[in-house]
């Protein structure tokens, strides 16, 4: 089969290189799944670099997230078991972890679905517990993590305000439903979150993006306000003053959604029904920006990786060379 591995620490453009190799064998607990698709993360780059936390013995091939085909013929969402990754023809996942794929949703909107939407569920609803009626704001509203935390908020009845970088990243936004778009490239962004709340502030804010933005955050956030720090696509992990959040009565929430697949896997399989129904409603959509084909995965993360996608970027082994939808 093909697979894109990685053999040296670098650029993804640099590192990931395809090549044919003998299919993965599954382990004890394992299933072998045909890649219907696999959505492209940011700790796919990050793994690249060997910058993220979990660090794949090399060669390894990255994806982290894939709607695949199992040997009877069902279509399911899972976590391929690294070092066998998702950038492939075929991978591995462990077969208690596995999720039925929901109808309401093609392959590359499927494989999309999982991670960001099941973090920006715990992240919402299990950490800050939004209510409807409140204000959220979330960082790179037009990023895969962001863009579905856009959409859960909505359908959880919050008012959503969305910073984005770039004016075709404020019309992808608005597409997804924000009541208020900020460009941080042309606009305050403090001043223009108080203007929109009246001075009172955002009273949840959902932070994939660190440094900046972070400390925008705290300048921003109301009253009982919650930050929830999902990541730090910035490149840069602030130092939080936290007198600053006892005088200003606010709570910072960290998220590391993958500590559920230990702790509390029955919440995972409790998110992924909800979020199944939300798509049956057509309540969520992942955005999926780009098909690609299996030779393109490359390119594609150092795209992810330099920040300059929108929602989601698929790689679909099916799709011939030089093809795209």
């Amino acid at each position: 089969m093909q697979a894109w591995q990685v053999h040296q620490l670098g650029e993804p453009s640099e590192v990931m290189r395809l090549q044919d190799v003998e299919r993965p064998v599954p382990g004890d607990g394992q299933v072998l799944l045909k890649v219907r698709a696999a959505n492209i993360n940011f700790p796919d780059a990050l793994m690249c670099r060997g910058h993220y936390q979990v660090r794949p013995p090399l060669p390894f091939t990255p994806g982290v997230e894939i709607c695949g085909e199992t040997e009877d013929g069902r279509r399911v969402l899972a976590n391929p078991a690294l070092p066998y990754g998702g950038f492939a023809e075929y991978a591995v996942a462990d077969a208690a972890a596995l999720l039925p794929a929901p109808d309401a949703l093609d392959d590359a909107e499927a494989a999309a679905l999982h991670i960001g939407y099941q973090t920006g569920w715990f992240g919402l609803h299990r950490r800050a517990g939004l209510e409807a009626g409140e204000t959220l704001l979330v960082h790179a509203a037009a990023g895969g993590v962001g863009s579905a935390a856009v959409q859960l908020g909505k359908a959880a009845g919050a008012t959503v305000i969305g910073v984005v970088g770039g004016a075709d990243k404020v019309a992808v936004a608005r597409e997804l439903g924000c009541d208020v778009v900020i460009d941080r490239r042309g606009q305050d962004v403090i001043a223009a979150v108080k203007e929109a709340t009246g001075g009172r502030g955002a009273d949840v804010i959902y932070d994939p993006v660190g440094g900046e933005a972070y400390t925008q955050s705290t300048k921003v956030v109301a009253f009982e306000g919650r930050i929830v720090v999902v990541g730090f696509a910035s490149g840069s992990i602030p130092s939080p003053a936290l007198n600053h959040a006892l005088v200003k009565n606010y709570s910072i929430l960290g998220l590391h959604w993958g500590l559920y697949g230990t702790k509390n896997p029955k919440l995972i399989q409790r998110c992924h029904e909800q979020l199944t129904e939300l798509a049956a409603r057509g309540s969520i959509k992942p955005l999926v920006s780009e098909r690609v084909p299996l030779a393109g995965a490359a390119a594609a993360v150092q795209r992810v990786a330099d920040g300059v996608t929108t929602g989601r970027v698929a790689v679909l082994p099916s799709l011939e060379n030089g093809a795209s939808a």
